[in-house]
């Protein structure tokens, strides 16, 4: 199955945590980070990346469930 990973720009405040976690996955895009591809095969990385970002800016979906950031 594939993830579908976001970055809400309006919170992002561009730490580059996600880009030092998955470099291969996000990229920082100006004044916000972006994922390199809307959709992923699943990769732990994404979960680390939405667990450790700061502004809590980035949502992982497996289908309509919300994977990312894990509780």
């Amino acid at each position: 199955m594939t993830w579908k990973v976001e970055v809400d720009a309006h919170q992002c405040m561009a730490s580059g945590a996600c880009a030092g976690i998955a470099p291969d996955l996000f990229t920082l895009d100006g004044p916000h980070s972006r994922p390199l591809h809307p959709e992923i095969a699943e990769d732990d990385r994404a979960l680390d990346a939405a667990d450790v970002c700061p502004a809590m800016a980035i949502t992982v979906r497996e289908g309509d469930a919300i994977i990312g950031p894990r509780p």
